[in-house]
């Protein structure tokens, strides 16, 4: 269940900053294909993934585990 939050967490702030897969998944370097397994719950991201998405999508990494809320 914890993977399926990871990755609705990203989908939607991924969303939120106009990306599509391709395009984040490029500045990941991953392939789509591992980008989409982890937004849909069905691979785990790394630490070093979070934290890369984290500042591609230039938000807090706590933010993005969930940890604060948003606008703290």
């Amino acid at each position: 269940m914890e993977n399926v939050r990871w990755g609705r967490r990203i989908r939607a702030f991924r969303r939120l900053k106009r990306l599509n897969q391709v395009e984040l998944a490029k500045e990941m370097e991953i392939s789509v294909s591992i980008l989409g397994q982890i937004e849909q719950g069905k691979r785990v991201p790394s630490e070093r993934q979070l934290e890369k998405i984290a500042s591609l999508l230039d938000i807090p990494l706590e933010e993005l585990k969930g940890e604060t809320k948003a606008g703290e």
